[in-house]
């Protein structure tokens, strides 16, 4: 199954949780109606019965209809409740749970040991890099959590960083970043909301049962029949809310059991290592405290982590992991049958330098990939969401080819901003002068010095270097406030727009920055899937693939060709192209946005069309290889690097060819 496959196969998931919500919500519904019958013929008649009571008969229709009304209520402004408390992302699930933020600026070896798994691992899969946060738990588990990848969070426990090693790591990692990628993340967020509504019954007859504590009892039978038969209605309730609990349990086993092998065959694609995932399960198996957590709020999450949290009473029916051993069987068919007993991992620290000194340098670097790197290129369609031990080695290099010193300025949310204007300083002199006298204006004065600092270092970047840096800078960015952010925000619009035009690579940090942020502090979403044919966004499809054809060609025949390259590689030939002097980046935006709601399975032929148009001449540039990758990234369609073989010292020019 491939990237969109998977995601169209999440979108099918969340509606049997739909379907099957509304079928436990009906039986609920029918099981406190039956309570309520029950206690109203013991209140009134101080007698049970199994049918209807000719007292209760007239009233019954409408007694049905106030409890199921009542019901339906309940539950769905539980779930929406839930749903608004989990509007903050992967952050609050990791914050439920007890977990601390990593600061990317640590030097606690085992922290850099988590952090550069999950930051290696970001890039080589072409998603930003999500915040790690640490829980102190003795087990070894893991989960990915978020609406979006942009707002998407790894938490990890303390016994996985101290007792697995960092081949062990790479395999939950990649475990838990194949969840993102295949969209079960965003359905186990939707899960634990939308089964919050159901478990309030429960909650109900529970305080219920409490406030009759504090009741009067009346001497008169009535007062007393009263007292019991809300005695009753409480304790049925609590009842049901187990009722609901089964059905809550059961949902989430149905909806998330097969995915995780789903996702253990997707580690091992990525790391091409079994030893890895089967090793770090087999420790699990070998150590005490197995994967359980000791949080409170472990049951309700109990579908996202790596391995079980908690345990359930008949396991095997409610469980949303497979067992232990049938994972690692699948994994390691060889498999003698007995675990591991894990050792607290010690690592030394890093070595930045020998790190470098090991990564391959075969030939200068240009502009322009030519040969067999343009196939390399087109292919990259083909590696979205499923991302190799090659672009993790990839990753590697592009990491230690950037200089440490600004690298570092990375993981401060003061220095991170400096870095982001450095890149889009303009070397124009009078450009330049707006720049500075609009950074003095609008933020820190401390920054603004940091910028000039970092020029120098900014400027010999190597071109492929951008994106790397820009997906480092995005946990210290998120980390910003919401009065701190849209400074900030301001500030890249006042420098982007300081010559009066867009450049394409403006236009992609834009891009993949302002709109990721964006999300992270509520003040985008992405829009739900509508469109299910090229043809129903057939301007935009124009637009886009228009924009593309023309992007590092002068010639407009050139540009003819390769737009006509494109449109056939997919059999779209309704698609014209629009004029050079009719398109702007802006245009660009506009379409993107409402590409963004294509369903999955017509994703990949239009990033097939634009992937084609760009490499239609035998070359690819660097800039549309950032352009290609902003494109899939804004579809929410993350492809990894293009891996090409040349040496990262060599410095690449700055900024882009406007269009």
């Amino acid at each position: 199954m491939n990237f969109f496959e998977a995601q169209h196969q999440a979108r099918r998931s969340t509606l049997w949780l739909v379907l099957l919500f509304a079928l436990a919500v009906i039986g609920l519904i029918l099981l406190t109606n039956l309570l309520v019958l029950l206690v109203l013929s013991y209140q009134q008649t101080g007698l049970i019965y199994t049918g209807a009571t000719p007292a209760l008969m007239p009233v019954q229709g409408d007694t049905f209809a106030l409890v199921a009304l009542g019901v339906t209520v309940l539950v769905a402004g539980g779930s929406l409740f839930k749903m608004l408390q989990l509007a903050g992302g992967g952050r609050v699930v990791a914050e439920t749970l007890g977990g601390q933020i990593i600061p990317q600026n640590s030097s606690d070896p085992l922290h850099r040991k988590i952090l550069n798994v999950v930051e290696e691992m970001a890039i080589a899969s072409g998603l930003p890099v999500p915040p790690v946060y640490l829980l102190d738990e003795p087990g070894i588990n893991a989960f990915a959590a978020g609406w979006t990848s942009g707002d998407a969070v790894i938490g990890i426990t303390r016994g996985a960083v101290q007792q697995l090693s960092r081949e062990e790591l790479q395999g939950v990692i990649a475990h838990e970043f194949s969840h993102v990628l295949n969209g079960d993340m965003r359905l186990n967020v939707r899960l634990a909301g939308v089964l919050h509504g159901i478990l309030l019954l429960g909650l109900l007859g529970y305080y219920l049962m409490r406030s009759l504590r504090y009741a009067r009892t009346s001497r008169s039978r009535d007062g007393g029949s009263i007292v019991v038969a809300l005695l009753a209605l409480g304790l049925g309730l609590i009842v049901i809310g187990y009722v609901g609990t089964f059905f809550g349990n059961w949902i989430k086993a149905l909806v998330s059991r097969q995915r995780e092998y789903l996702a253990d065959s997707s580690a091992v694609q990525f790391t091409r290592s079994r030893d890895g995932i089967a090793g770090a399960l087999k420790k699990i198996g070998g150590l005490e405290q197995g994967s359980q957590l000791q949080s409170p709020a472990a049951a309700e999450f109990s579908h996202v982590y790596f391995a079980p949290g908690v345990s359930y009473f008949m396991q095997s029916l409610f469980t949303t992991h497979p067992p232990l051993a049938a994972r690692i069987r699948r994994i390691d068919p060889r498999w003698n049958g007995e675990f591991t007993p894990p050792q607290t991992q010690t690592m030394p620290p890093l070595d930045a330098a020998t790190q470098a000194a090991d990564t391959p340098r075969t030939r200068p670097v240009t502009g322009v990939i030519m040969g067999a790197a343009v196939a390399d290129a087109l292919q990259g369609i083909e590696h979205i969401g499923r991302p190799s031990d090659a672009h993790v080695g990839y990753a590697k290099e592009l990491l230690a080819a950037l200089p440490a010193d600004l690298k570092a300025e990375t993981q401060d949310p003061y220095g991170v901003r400096a870095v982001i204007y450095a890149l889009l300083i303009q070397p124009d002199a009078p450009v330049q002068q707006r720049q500075w006298d609009l950074l003095q204006a609008q933020d820190d004065a401390g920054v603004t010095a940091k910028t000039k600092k970092l020029m120098p270092v900014v400027d010999a970047l190597d071109r492929r270097l951008r994106l790397p840096l820009m997906d480092l800078s995005l946990p210290a960015l998120r980390a910003l406030t919401l009065p701190q952010y849209q400074v900030f925000k301001n500030t890249v619009l006042g420098l982007i727009h300081a010559d009066n035009k867009i450049s394409l690579g403006e236009w992609v940090l834009q891009r993949l920055l302002l709109n990721r942020l964006d999300e992270v502090h509520g003040l985008r979403q992405r829009p739900p899937a509508r469109y299910a044919t090229i043809e129903a966004v057939k301007t935009e499809s124009e637009q886009l693939l228009s924009l593309v054809a023309y992007t590092g060609r002068s010639n407009d025949d050139d540009a003819a060709r390769a737009f006509d390259a494109g449109r056939d590689a997919i059999g779209a030939g309704v698609l014209k192209l629009i004029a050079r002097k009719d398109l702007s980046l802006q245009q660009l935006n506009d379409a993107v946005d409402k590409l963004e709601q294509l369903k999955p399975l017509v994703k990949p032929r239009l990033l097939k069309a634009c992937a084609t148009c760009i490499g239609a001449d035998g070359q690819v540039s660097i800039d549309g290889i950032e352009l290609l990758r902003a494109l899939a990234s804004s579809l929410d369609s993350p492809m990894p690097p293009v891996i090409v073989t040349a040496p990262l010292s060599a410095p690449g020019a700055r900024g882009a060819r406007p269009l």
